[in-house]
């Protein structure tokens, strides 16, 4: 089988490609135009990036969004996570800001939805995932991206951030991780 990733991020690509093995991955071309992601959930954001290299490529596309939400913040940033301090920031600033506004100690969670879209018969399908977790006091580790420095997720129990976690570890349990093999268990075929 072989799936379209709608998304030019290098980080999700090799995350995907580690949790859907067996699974033929291709990663999105300049030529494709994605929508902005300006929805008020991340189904909306997702189906919209779904469906747009769907539509350009005919061809059976992946595309998630997600984010993480703080309980401090009332499960701010949510969908903005990407833009949290703005516009033009990174991840350095988004992290920064949540670090300054979300207390240590206080729940987070992790959000993922995919949507898998059909460029052949527009079948659509949404599947998610969450990772609960606690703000860490400061940031810790290496690995991942984003927020996982902070993000002391509660499936591990030992104090490690997502950033400190092998990525097998953080496959295992990560929202994206759970949301894509929720899509890979749809996607099997049966027997019978």
């Amino acid at each position: 089988m072989k799936l379209l990733l709608a998304t030019r991020n290098a980080h999700k690509l090799r995350e995907v490609g580690r949790v859907l093995d067996g699974i033929e991955i291709d990663s999105l071309g300049e030529d494709v135009q994605l929508p902005p992601e300006d929805g008020a959930t991340y189904a909306a954001n997702a189906l919209g990036k779904a469906r747009a290299a769907a539509r350009a490529t005919r061809r059976l596309v992946v595309a998630d969004d997600s984010g993480i939400e703080a309980a401090a913040l009332g499960g701010r940033p949510g969908v903005h996570s990407a833009r949290y301090a703005g516009e033009t920031a990174g991840d350095a600033e988004n992290l920064a800001l949540l670090i300054e506004q979300a207390p240590a100690g206080s729940p987070l969670a992790y959000v993922c939805v995919i949507a898998l879209v059909d460029g052949g018969d527009g079948r659509e399908r949404l599947f998610s995932g969450r990772c609960a977790g606690r703000m860490a006091a400061a940031p810790r580790g290496e690995r991942g991206f984003g927020y996982d420095p902070v993000f002391m997720p509660d499936d591990v129990g030992d104090g490690r951030t997502m950033a400190e976690l092998s990525d097998e570890h953080k496959d295992a349990i990560s929202h994206r991780g759970r949301a894509l093999r929720r899509m890979a268990e749809a996607l099997r075929p049966t027997t019978g």
